[in-house]
């Protein structure tokens, strides 16, 4: 029977083959972290490990190392004691204990104010409010329940009504007030498009979830105003040119990663895909080695937004860049089980985040000069996806085809639920105007062609 802590470290060394780190010698310094903080836990109940634990383990510690090489230790500390919860050793992991009770969603946040001089008041400073603790949280809350069980993710809807909650939680006095009126001084706090938008869409989302539970609520239309006005300023897409594309695929080859050789590779086959087969981010990041078929030539997209999974076929351009970066991560000693990450980070032993891959390929569209060095301005990695939708039309257009016929495939191939949804990719270049002029005048030319009638 297993039991923890052990004087032979047998745990520990379980724990870190199954991280499987690459480099030689990170196990030195997990085992020296870990069994430092076995040495403590043992003074206490090792069954139930909880803050005295921990603090007692940092002022330990605190004399030894710096606080930057203290607090990356805990983070190894705090993965080790959700393993011993995986596995039954301990009852909790008290970090993940302290960030329920204070509602905090960092764990490095938690070992800072376990370092401070006065713990309990650097915890209380990380405080935050309860989700769904105001007057009409139990609505939200069911609410959002029920869409889930009907099959819906209902992310974007909750975040709105998450907000709503704090700011009535920051209010308690409109706590007897019609939901009407929390709304109007909800939209009055920030009276910015976005928000009024907002405030309309979580008035109809309330409306639907009351009128749910009491029939005799009245259902009232949504104001499409705000909404409209927020359109009126989305800025336009930008579509990169072939020479631009080029730059980004160039740039890419060779972005500097002397820790890493395998980077810029894997950031060149992403941006291959993020433009040849139109994926997202997320799509990117959720690839692994099995939806790559270089035999049948496609990919497999699995349960990406709408709950949709397609199987996508790939030109030999672009499978040439897949078979080249298979063949590099193959030499990086990356895991080839069908179920590992595709783009697999060498350093990290782990998948990268859509958050990584957005950041590495905006500093990508920085070094062309594509997009300016600061601020959220300029060119979007998304864009990219618009670009392959309207050089799919100008490819179209120029091989004689009807793109109108077309476009259901175009919606299916991109994930979308219908054709309306592809609608809002095609931007209308000058490129793109031309050849539609072109097709027309090819195709209309004979209406226009009407002879004058001779006069006697």
């Amino acid at each position: 029977m297993n039991s923890w802590p052990d004087t032979e470290g047998g745990t520990i060394a379980r724990y870190l083959r199954q991280l499987r780190l690459r480099c030689p010698t990170s196990p030195i310094y997990y085992r020296q972290a870990l069994q430092s903080f076995q040495e403590v836990a043992a003074q206490h109940q090792p069954s139930q490990v909880n803050r005295d634990a921990l603090e007692a383990w940092l002022r330990e510690r605190a004399p030894h190392w710096l606080v930057s090489t203290l607090l990356h230790r805990a983070r190894i500390v705090n993965r080790f004691l959700d393993f011993l919860v995986q596995e039954a050793l301990i009852a909790s992991n008290p970090v993940a204990d302290l960030r329920t009770e204070y509602c905090v969603k960092s764990s490095t946040a938690i070992w800072r104010a376990l370092l401070a001089p006065i713990p309990d008041q650097a915890l209380e400073a990380l405080r935050q409010l309860p989700p769904f603790g105001s007057a009409l949280g139990h609505l939200m809350r069911d609410h959002i329940a029920l869409m889930r069980t009907r099959g819906f993710r209902y992310e974007t809807p909750a975040r709105w009504l998450w907000r709503f909650d704090r700011f009535l939680q920051t209010h308690p006095e409109l706590a007897g007030e019609p939901v009407s009126v929390m709304l109007q001084l909800w939209s009055a706090a920030r009276p910015t498009p976005n928000h009024v938008a907002e405030c309309e869409k979580v008035r109809r989302i309330l409306g639907k979830a009351r009128h749910h539970f009491d029939p005799s609520v009245a259902l009232k239309r949504l104001d499409s105003r705000p909404q409209q006005q927020v359109t009126r300023q989305w800025r336009r897409p930008y579509i990169y040119s072939p020479e631009e594309i080029r730059r980004l695929l160039d740039i890419a080859r060779t972005y500097p990663s002397p820790r890493a050789p395998l980077r810029p590779i894997s950031f060149y086959t992403m941006l291959v895909l993020a433009y040849c087969a139109g994926l997202r981010l997320g799509e990117l990041a959720r690839l692994n080695v099995g939806d790559v078929d270089l035999q049948s030539g496609t990919i497999i997209i699995r349960e990406t937004k709408f709950f949709k999974s397609r199987v996508l076929p790939l030109t030999n351009s672009v499978l040439s860049a897949l078979r080249e970066y298979l063949e590099a991560r193959c030499n990086a000693k990356a895991s080839q089980s069908p179920d590992s990450a595709l783009f697999w980070h060498d350093l990290g032993n782990e998948r990268y985040t859509p958050q990584g891959i957005a950041w590495v390929l905006v500093d990508i569209l920085r070094r062309a000069r594509i997009k300016p060095p600061k601020g959220k301005t300029g060119p979007r990695i998304h864009d990219l996806r618009h670009s392959m939708v309207v050089n799919r039309l100008l490819g179209w257009y120029r091989a004689g085809i009807n793109p109108q016929e077309r476009l259901p495939f175009l919606a299916t191939y991109l994930g979308h639920r219908d054709i309306h949804s592809t609608l809002v990719y095609i931007t209308v270049t000058q490129d793109l105007l031309q050849q539609a002029n072109e097709r027309f005048r090819m195709l209309g030319v004979h209406c226009l062609n009407v002879r004058e009638e001779v006069k006697p």
